[in-house]
């Protein structure tokens, strides 16, 4: 069975087309373009005319890609932007109108299933561990051990949206970082609390953000790991925390100018950084993990 996953993130659209067969898998084509559907008013809950127009144009060239696949099924996905905006339903009937893509509005709770999924496909889950998600729009936390889910939930804190109430200076001031942990210990409350109870001993991070921290460390210490074919990437703890604390107090243009930064992420990599500092600090763990697999993994998972 072909299948093509089209992610609608805040801040990126995903595209992936892949044979299933029994429980064999095979990526045939992916590729992710930074459409910042969040853009400028994610905290008014309104895409704006730029953006929407860029998430549609975006949508018509994936439906050219998967023409010349011959796909059996199309599941598109849309998460925090368009299912927190007052013109997100505007949004996907524009795209079914103009592409024939029909996308489903995910709730929070689906979106941390599918990450849970994602990341259990790809065999990062070997103890009781905390899954983070960090997206332009929400954050999903995700408990869990070996055999099981045993907690979820979906937070609208992702980094677009604190980006654009908190972070006015360059590099971010103090009491902008103050206000942003401020703002995240009152919304995780309960997070710690599950935590506390089952103290998960490490923090696997999926995809966006951490392949970007995967990236910086790979680059810096000339590793040889290539992380768009790997699905798992163990991070040297005090070395990701030394490369979180240089990215807190660099610039935009000296974040810019490391090895391994992607533009899209100049900016919204500094809010990454202080959420799972902040997480990492708060729930005592210090062992961190990547999972390249992802929401559009756990979509596929659900075919094998």
């Amino acid at each position: 069975m072909r299948i093509a996953v089209i992610d609608l993130g805040t801040n990126t659209f995903h595209l992936l087309i892949a044979e299933t067969a029994g429980n064999q898998l095979e990526i045939l084509y992916k590729t992710n373009v930074p459409v910042k559907l969040g853009e400028g008013r994610i905290n008014d809950n309104i895409i704006i005319p730029a953006a929407f127009e860029r998430g549609v144009n975006c949508l018509e060239t994936f439906s050219h890609t998967i023409a010349e696949y011959e796909i059996d099924e199309i599941r598109a996905m849309a998460t925090s932007a368009v299912r927190s905006a007052e013109n997100g339903q505007d949004f996907v009937d524009a795209v079914k109108e103009r592409t024939g893509i029909s996308i489903q509005t995910i709730s929070g709770n689906e979106e941390a299933e599918l990450i849970y999924q994602g990341v259990k496909l790809s065999g990062a889950i070997t103890e009781v561990s905390l899954i983070m998600d960090i997206g332009g729009g929400s954050v999903e936390f995700i408990l869990c051990d070996t055999q099981k889910l045993i907690w979820k939930k979906s937070y609208n804190i992702g980094a677009a949206r604190l980006m654009q109430q908190f972070f006015k200076s360059d590099p971010i001031a103090d009491e902008e970082k103050n206000a942003i942990l401020f703002h995240i210990q009152n919304q995780l409350a309960d997070l710690f609390d599950i935590c506390e109870k089952y103290r998960p001993i490490i923090l696997i991070g999926s995809a966006g953000a951490f392949e970007t921290f995967a990236e910086l460390m790979i680059r810096k210490n000339n590793l040889k790991t290539a992380i768009n074919t790997a699905k798992t990437f163990a991070f040297n703890f005090d070395d990701y925390i030394a490369t979180s604390i240089k990215l807190l107090n660099a610039t935009h243009h000296e974040r810019a100018e490391m090895p391994g930064m992607i533009p899209l992420r100049v900016d919204m990599i500094v809010i990454a950084a202080l959420i799972t500092n902040y997480v990492l600090g708060r729930c005592k763990i210090n062992r961190l993990m990547l999972s390249t697999y992802d929401l559009k993994m756990g979509v596929l998972a659900s075919k094998l």
